[in-house]
């Protein structure tokens, strides 16, 4: 079960001839292949009109992925590897995009940036997200550090909440059950449970989104330890949005969230606590004001995180919170040209030792041009003014052309980007291993590819990048942060196709061949790939079978201190949907780890075997 899985992928690749029904899916094709994407731009855009090879996944995906977490469905993307999602639930995630680091990504949601000052990394933590709150999800790879900022080198990921309905009032609420074992003890106990509830509606020119979510997972110890002790991880989310349109061309929202995650652990001593406890609250305002071909927007939130734990060492509490503001103005000159002039305001806060914090203050501009003969340019500028560090310039440069077929187009891309990641405050002033003295980390990126579309029946990109990191940060023997003398380069090909070989059947494929020079390149595989068939079998069931491959990596063995390669990998899926009520209610099966795979993903901690789910969705 190892070297045979390419064989496997490639005849799921040839099945076309495996599967004959007609049934109602043009609509379906039309909206896959025919996306309109924002996140590159700001602007909605036809695909075709974009430089970037924009994953979106959609609130269909996400359906059929009930049950899941985000970083599980997030993992099976190109370009992206996220080492701890297939483990247990509390497990630490790691986002390697692009052979990056997880400081490199950045997470955005509606329209916010989202991060922990107070964590060494000063990631955002994937296990904070409830998919059920969640409309949908466009990821750019590459930098995007012009219009998003610092952090955004290797990837950001663009997550918008769930809106209202235009009745007065409607809602759903979804729950599913199921197991959650290894390979080695598939004793079938129930061991996970998800809930959601949502509220919502539109009363004249007030809307409201009101939901609640929770899941539950026990059976799995933390660490692969002799007793494999049960480690419980739990997870309650609540998320209030309360609109006023004013007037047709005036809105405003506000609203709050607040998330908590109850998280067990192994450490050296058995008897200690071992508990972890996050919470995180925040509360923002989002606007807009429209004006005959322009639009103001505001975006502006303060989101509180605290992490209290409890084990060997003690009790320990950290404490972070970031504040953010994005002002901005859209316009559009003669329908070609569709500009942005904006100013972003961040201050991050910590508390250490003393209370510390900086601030990054960054005006930005960005063009895009669609011409009527085929040729895009995505441009833009900004000046980073960080507190710390002064002034500092960003920019972009982003063409493709655009050849009309007959049945669909080909479109040629390539950009040239630069990004800035500032060190966070744990870097500079954290009560172990901060380094004042660090420098800040700059990244180049160069991409070229090209995507053609068939009839609606068929989407195929291929993309190459190749990005130069110089004074990465990591640290010394003594775990003090450092610059990193040596320059980082990581260059790789991501392959994407959307394929619908019969009305009836779906074929979604993706590979990524990485390669990172420099330092070890932890967790972070050359080959890695992933494809999905999906077919209707009748007008109310669907099922879709999914294969991810996962190859050889190096990871580091923290009691030797020795890197150590991992062996590849691979995992098969099933899911089965019915619709008892159209549109009403549906009822679906999930088996994960089908043919129940022995694996390690990182090292000394637990993955997950064949596990089953059981759940429903209910629409009002």
């Amino acid at each position: 079960m190892k070297k045979n899985h390419f064989w496997l992928l490639a005849a799921l690749l040839a099945g076309k001839g495996l599967l004959a029904q007609n049934t109602q899916q043009d609509s379906l094709k039309v909206q896959q292949l025919d996306e309109v994407v924002v996140s590159d731009s700001k602007f909605e855009l036809k695909r075709e009109n974009s430089g970037k090879t924009v994953i979106q996944i959609t609130a269909k995906e996400l359906e059929r992925s009930q049950g899941k977490t985000v970083a599980e469905i997030i993992n099976t993307k190109s370009g992206i590897e996220i080492a701890g999602s297939r483990g247990r639930d509390g497990d630490v995630l790691g986002v390697y995009a692009r052979g990056g680091r997880g400081r490199q990504v950045l997470v955005i949601i509606d329209g916010v940036r989202v991060s922990d000052p107070s964590t060494f990394s000063a990631e955002y933590d994937l296990r904070l997200l409830s998919p059920t709150n969640i409309a949908s999800i466009e990821i750019i790879k590459g930098a995007a550090s012009t219009l998003y900022g610092t952090n955004a080198a290797t990837a950001v990921i663009n997550i918008t909440t769930k809106r209202s309905s235009q009745k007065d009032i409607s809602g759903s609420f979804s729950t599913s059950i199921g197991t959650n074992q290894t390979a080695e003890d598939q004793n079938y106990d129930l061991g996970s449970i998800s809930n959601a509830v949502n509220v919502n509606g539109t009363l004249n020119k007030f809307n409201y989104v009101v939901d609640f979510s929770n899941r539950y997972k026990s059976g799995l110890s933390a660490a692969v330890t002799p007793e494999n002790e049960e480690d419980v991880f739990s997870h309650y989310s609540t998320n209030v949005r309360l609109g006023y349109q004013f007037s047709k061309d005036f809105e405003v929202s506000v609203y709050g969230n607040q998330t908590k995650f109850s998280n067990e652990y192994d450490a050296s001593n058995a008897d200690a606590p071992n508990i972890g406890r996050n919470e995180q609250e925040r509360v923002g305002v989002s606007s807009s004001l429209a004006y005959g071909k322009g639009s103001l927007h505001l975006n502006a939130a303060l989101t509180d995180y605290e992490t209290n734990s409890k084990d060997t060492f003690g009790e320990s509490v950290s404490e972070g919170s970031n504040w953010v503001l994005d002002f901005y103005n859209k316009y559009v000159f003669g329908e070609q040209w569709h500009t942005i002039l904006g100013v972003n305001y961040i201050k991050d806060e910590a508390v250490f030792s003393e209370d510390v914090d900086f601030t990054i203050v960054d005006p930005y501009a960005n063009v895009v041009y669609v011409s009527d003969f085929g040729l895009n340019l995505n441009a833009g500028v900004r000046l980073n003014n960080h507190s710390e560090y002064g002034n500092h310039v960003v920019y972009n440069v982003n063409p493709s052309y655009v050849f009309p077929t007959s049945n669909g187009y080909v479109k040629l891309l390539g950009s040239y980007a630069t990004s800035y990641i500032t060190p966070n405050l744990t870097q500079l002033f954290g009560a172990f291993g901060g380094n004042p003295d660090l420098e800040p980390e700059e990244n180049r990126t160069i991409e070229g590819g090209l995507e053609f579309k068939v009839n609606d029946r068929l989407r195929f990109s291929t993309v190459y990048f190749d990005r130069n990191e110089k004074n990465a940060i990591g640290y010394d023997v003594n775990f003090m942060s450092i610059n990193i003398a040596d320059e980082i380069d990581a260059n790789g090909v991501e392959v994407e196709a959307v394929w619908f070989p019969l009305d009836a059947l779906t074929v979604d494929a993706n590979y990524t061949f990485t390669e990172r020079k420099g330092d070890n390149a932890i967790r972070i595989p050359k080959h890695k790939a992933n494809v999905t068939l999906g077919y209707q079998l009748c007008e109310k069931t669907n099922v879709s079978l999914s294969y991810a491959y996962t190859g050889q990596r190096f990871d580091t063995d923290f009691v030797s201190f020795t890197d150590v390669e991992l062996d590849s990998f691979s995992l098969v899926n099933l899911y089965l949907g019915h619709e008892l009520i159209s549109n009403k209610l549906n009822v679906f099966l999930a088996a994960d780890n089908l043919l129940n795979e022995d694996y390690t993903e990182v090292i000394g901690f637990t993955t997950r075997g064949r596990n089953f789910r059981l759940g429903l969705n209910l629409n009002l």
